[in-house]
């Protein structure tokens, strides 16, 4: 994976070096970052199947026996406190961290061993930062320049959708507009895969009445969302499905 780096377009490098950064932080896998920079994203219908999906750090049991599927054109809120497991949940779903014990089936075919990562994921996992001196619509850009699936207009309408239409320089931006900014690369190139963490953390109410808009808009077109949250009470009415995390526990609210 690593002989992937001299193909790297230069200008693409500090986004590369950020998300290796953040791996470093959070103990993610580091071909991880190149794979999801760089394979061929296919578009269809996500169906993820855990099956007895154990995470520990020497002693610590993270997640616990986890047994879930997800579907395609289905929004699923798991709300859960601090530590609970939600966010290592969803690394694991994205291939970014390794299950202690456990499979991953995704459209049949099981994560790290017949497919490397999920094909075609939007993702916003904690503390992500992008370029502070470039735009929101140059960050995106810049970004596009990796993998050339979303067009101008893609772009453009991403920014739209979230209300993010400033000519600002992202070092600039409040935390809100920040928020924004991770949404809108997350969706930009029409993820059929969508995993957010606290999605809606330094929003206001109409940033997320928006961010409500684009989720119901992915789920329309079979994109299977899944959300972490502190806090249900934002996303309750929109969720098909709500799910609790507890000390590791995935337990079906429904």
């Amino acid at each position: 994976m690593y002989g992937l780096r001299p193909s790297i377009p230069q200008n693409c490098l500090p986004y590369i070096s950020m998300v290796l950064h953040t791996c470093n932080q959070n103990h993610f896998h580091h071909d991880a970052v190149f794979f999801t920079l760089f394979t061929n994203k296919k578009k269809g219908l996500c169906m993820i199947q855990l099956e007895h999906i154990s995470k520990k750090f020497k002693k610590k049991t993270v997640l616990n026996d986890i047994s879930y599927t997800f579907e395609s054109g289905k929004i699923y809120g798991i709300y859960g406190i601090n530590g609970s497991g939600k966010t290592m949940l969803l690394r694991i779903i994205s291939g970014l961290v390794f299950p202690t014990s456990g499979s991953i089936i995704i459209n049949g075919k099981t994560l790290h061993k017949e497919i490397s990562f999920p094909d075609h994921m939007g993702l916003i996992i904690e503390n992500m930062e992008l370029q502070p001196q470039l735009t929101a619509f140059e960050n995106l850009e810049e970004l596009n320049k990796i993998n050339h699936y979303a067009t101008t207009s893609d772009i453009q309408d991403a920014l739209r959708k979230i209300n993010l239409q400033s000519n600002e320089k992202v070092k600039k931006f409040s935390l809100g507009m920040k928020q924004k900014l991770n949404i809108a690369q997350a969706i930009f190139e029409n993820p059929r895969l969508l995993l957010l963490d606290e999605p809606t953390n330094a929003l206001d109410s109409d940033a997320i009445e928006h961010l409500k808009a684009i989720l119901e808009d992915l789920k329309k077109k079979n994109c299977c969302i899944i959300i972490a949250t502190h806090d249900h009470q934002n996303i309750t009415s929109l969720c098909d499905r709500i799910l609790e995390m507890k000390e590791g526990n995935l337990y079906d609210k429904n």
